[in-house]
C-alpha cells in the first residue's frame, strides 16, 4: 500500500476536509467506468480484515509505513489517483482492494515487530521497513498516543468498509421494496471515497512516524468524519434490514393469502388471514342492521361481499350499495362487509368513520390499526381511492376482483356479480340500454318499441343546436315517414348535469369492465364512445337497444348536414346500411386523433390500448387533476369534509 500510494503521489488538489459531498460526488464518477468482470471480494475481504484485526492486536498490546509530505491535499490527490487506477471495479470492490493493500503493508510490519527479537531473517527485514523506529521503548513512549490515534482509526475504516460492504448484498432487492436502499446506495462512491481518503492519510501518519519527521498528518479531522459515516452507516443496514424483513414477510403472506384464495377452505380463514393474518382476531364486527357488536364468525360459510373503500364515500356510492343490500335481505346468503381503509387512525378519522358506521345498514369491520392485507389490497388488488366490491364464496375463492363498476352499470341485474354474469353482460350487444335506461320513461319505451333513437351531446353549445336541427330534420323528413322510419332524439346536455355526469361513469364503469377482455365490436365502441367525453360534440344511433354506430360530432353532423347527398341510396337500401356507408366515407375526410381518459379505477390498467378509430397503439400520457367531491356523504349529512 506504501509503495502503491507513493507512486500515486502529487502536489496540490484540493482539501476534502472542506468540500461538500456533492462536490467530492462530482469528481469521483469521473473515475468509474462500468464493468461487468468479476472477483472475490468476499474471501479478499475476510483476509484483509483477519489481518488488520491481527496487525491492530498487536499494536495494542505493544502500548499498554509510506508518504512524504502530509496534508490533505495530498491525500485528497492520492485518493482520486488510486480511485482512477481502479476505475472498472465496483465501488464496494475499490474499497476492498485499497484496505486489502494497506492490510499487506500494515500486517508485515506489525508481524515483524513480533518476530523481530527471536528470528534474524524478520530483523533484517524489519529494520529496511524501519519497524524499530516505532517498536523501541523510547520510541513508544514518545509516540504512543500518535500509535493508538492511527490504530483506532484503523479499526473505524475498516467497520465502516465492512458497513460499506454489507450494504452491497442488500442491492439484490428492489428499492421499491426496500426503500432505504435507495438514498443509502446512492451515497456509497462518498462513503468508499471517504474510507480511502482515510486509509491514506493513516498511512501518511505511519510514514511520518517511522521517519521521525518533525510534520504529522493531522487526522482527528478525518476521525471525526469516518465516525460520522459508520454511524449512519449503521443506521443505514438497521433500516434496510429492518425494510427486508418487513418485506420478506409481506412476500410470505401475499404468497399464503394467494394460495388460500386459490384453494378451496373455508372464508373465515381467508378474511382472518386478510384482516389480522398471525394476531388475534378481537376486532369485532358491527351489524347496522341491529345496531349491535357480533362476532365475525357470523359470516361463516356465507357469500360475502368485500366493500372496499377509503372514509370519502360519496352518497352516490352509498346509494349504489342500498338496493344490493335490501336484496341480501331477502336471500340470506349473502352478506356485505365494509372494509375501511385507513393507513394511519387518528381522533378526526375515528369520528368521520363513527358517522359512516351510523348510515350503513350492513356489517362494518371495526379495526382501528391498518389491516393486515392492507399492502395486498393496494399492489394485488390494485386499490387506489375508488370503492372495490370483491366478491367471495363460502369457500373464500374470489368469484369477482371488482365488481363494483359492473354494479354502476347493469345493478342488481347482475346481481350476485361473478365473472361469468359480466362476462355475458359485456358480450350483449345492448350495452347502451344499461347507460340510458334511467333517463326518462319515454327512452325505455322507445327502446322497447325498436325505434331508432339519436343520443347527442358535447361541450360546445352551438355544435348542440346545429347537431339538433339537422338531425331533427332529418327525422321529420318526409322520405323516412314514407318507409315508416321514426328517430327520436335524446340531448344529454350541460344543462342536465347529474344526468350527464352519470351516464359517462356509467361508461366508464362498462370500459373499465371491458378493458382486459378480448377485444370485440362491443369493446371498440364503448371505448370510442369513452373517447368523446371531452369532445365539443358526439351522437349514437341505437335502433332499439343495439348501436348502429357512434361518431364524434364534427362526423356526425357532417353525415345528417349531408342528408339529401345520401337520401336516394337510403330509399333503395335502409337506414342502417346506408348511415354507415355514408359514416365510412366522411371519417376519412374529418379524420381525428382519438383521446381517451381512463379514471383512476381499481384494477390494472393495460400496457396498450388500440384506438378505436385507426387501430393502432395509442401513446400513453398521464394526466393529474384536481376534484372534490362535494357531495360526499359526511358533508351532506353535516359531517367533517
Amino acid at each position: 500500500m506504501a509503495n502503491l500510494v507513493k507512486s500515486l503521489l502529487h502536489i496540490g488538489g484540493h482539501n476534502p476536509l472542506t468540500m461538500s459531498d456533492d462536490h467530492i460526488l462530482n469528481e469521483i464518477y469521473l473515475t468509474h467506468v462500468h464493468s461487468d468482470s468479476k472477483f472475490d471480494v468476499d474471501s479478499l475481504f475476510n483476509l484483509a480484515e483477519h489481518i488488520i484485526n491481527y496487525s491492530t492486536h498487536i499494536v495494542d498490546n505493544f502500548v499498554q509505513m509510506s508518504c512524504k509530505a502530509p496534508g490533505e491535499e495530498i491525500a485528497h490527490k492520492t485518493t482520486m489517483a488510486i480511485l482512477n487506477k481502479l476505475s472498472s471495479y465496483s465501488w464496494e470492490a475499490k474499497g476492498v482492494l485499497t484496505l486489502a493493500a494497506f492490510a499487506l503493508e500494515y500486517g508485515e510490519f506489525w508481524l515483524l515487530s513480533v518476530h523481530e527479537p527471536t528470528d534474524p531473517l524478520a530483523k533484517s527485514l524489519a529494520f529496511i521497513k524501519r519497524v524499530p523506529v516505532l517498536t523501541k521503548p523510547l520510541s513508544l513512549k514518545k509516540h504512543k498516543n500518535a500509535i493508538l490515534e492511527v490504530n483506532n482509526l484503523i479499526k473505524v475504516t475498516l467497520q465502516a468498509i465492512k458497513a460499506i460492504f454489507a450494504l452491497e448484498k442488500f442491492t439484490s432487492y428492489d428499492t421499491k421494496d426496500v426503500p432505504a436502499l435507495a438514498s443509502t446506495l446512492e451515497h456509497v462512491p462518498a462513503d468508499v471515497y471517504w474510507a480511502i481518503v482515510t486509509i491514506v492519510a493513516i498511512v501518511t501518519q505511519i510514514d511520518c512516524l517511522t521517519t521521525n519527521s518533525e510534520k504529522e498528518q493531522e487526522l482527528a479531522q478525518f476521525g471525526q468524519k469516518i465516525n460520522i459515516i459508520l454511524s449512519k452507516l449503521r443506521k443505514q443496514i438497521s433500516l434496510c434490514s429492518q425494510q427486508i424483513g418487513n418485506y420478506t414477510e409481506q412476500v410470505e403472506y401475499n404468497k399464503t393469502l394467494r394460495k388460500l384464495f386459490q384453494t378451496p377452505t373455508e372464508i373465515m380463514e381467508v378474511l382472518k388471514v386478510l384482516i389480522f393474518w398471525k394476531d388475534t382476531p378481537h376486532a369485532p364486527i358491527y351489524d347496522g342492521a341491529t345496531k349491535t357488536v357480533v362476532s365475525i364468525e357470523v359470516l361463516r360459510k356465507k357469500e360475502v361481499f368485500l366493500f372496499i373503500s377509503t372514509l370519502d364515500i360519496t352518497q352516490e356510492e352509498f346509494s349504489l350499495l342500498k338496493p344490493i343490500y335490501d336484496k341480501t335481505k331477502s336471500v340470506n346468503q349473502y352478506k356485505i362487509l365494509w372494509i375501511p381503509i385507513v393507513e394511519e387512525w387518528n381522533d378526526q378519522l375515528h369520528k368521520k368513520f363513527e358517522l359512516l358506521k351510523s348510515k350503513m345498514p350492513w356489517y362494518v369491520l371495526q379495526h382501528f390499526s391498518p389491516i393486515k392485507g392492507f399492502k395486498f389490497i393496494k399492489e394485488e388488488w390494485h386499490f387506489k381511492k375508488n370503492p372495490m366490491f370483491v366478491v367471495l364464496n363460502p369457500q373464500g375463492k374470489i368469484l369477482h376482483p371488482n365488481a363494483y363498476h359492473m354494479i354502476q352499470v347493469w345493478g342488481l341485474d347482475a346481481f350476485p356479480f361473478t365473472k361469468s354474469i359480466e362476462t355475458m353482460r359485456t358480450q350483449e350487444a345492448s350495452w347502451i340500454e344499461s347507460l340510458v335506461i334511467n333517463i326518462n320513461p319515454k327512452i325505455t319505451t322507445s327502446i322497447k318499441e325498436q325505434k331508432y333513437i339519436f343520443f347527442y351531446g358535447g361541450k360546445d353549445k352551438e355544435w348542440i343546436k346545429q347537431f339538433n336541427k339537422f338531425a331533427g330534420a332529418l327525422a321529420n323528413d318526409v322520405t323516412l315517414k314514407d318507409k315508416k322510419i321514426s328517430i327520436e332524439l335524446c340531448c344529454l346536455d350541460f344543462e342536465h348535469q347529474n344526468i350527464v355526469s352519470r351516464f359517462w361513469s356509467g361508461v366508464e364503469s362498462l370500459f373499465v369492465t371491458k378493458m382486459h377482455m378480448k377485444t370485440n365490436n362491443v369493446t371498440k365502441e364503448v371505448q370510442k364512445l369513452l373517447s368523446y367525453k371531452n369532445e365539443s360534440g358526439w351522437a349514437v344511433l341505437t335502433k332499439g337497444s343495439s348501436v348502429i354506430l357512434s361518431g364524434h360530432g364534427n362526423t356526425i353532423l357532417k353525415i345528417v348536414q349531408e342528408f339529401d347527398k345520401w337520401k336516394e341510396q337510403m330509399v333503395k337500401n335502409d337506414l342502417e346500411i346506408s348511415i354507415r356507408e355514408q359514416y365510412e366515407k366522411v371519417v376519412k375526410i374529418t379524420h381525428r386523433c382519438s383521446h381517451l381518459e381512463i379514471p383512476n379505477v381499481a384494477g390494472k390498467i393495460p400496457d396498450t390500448i388500440e384506438c378505436p378509430e385507426c387501430h393502432r397503439a395509442m401513446e400513453v400520457f398521464i394526466k393529474y387533476k384536481c376534484c372534490h367531491k362535494e357531495s360526499s356523504l359526511n358533508a351532506a349529512n353535516g359531517g367533517d369534509h
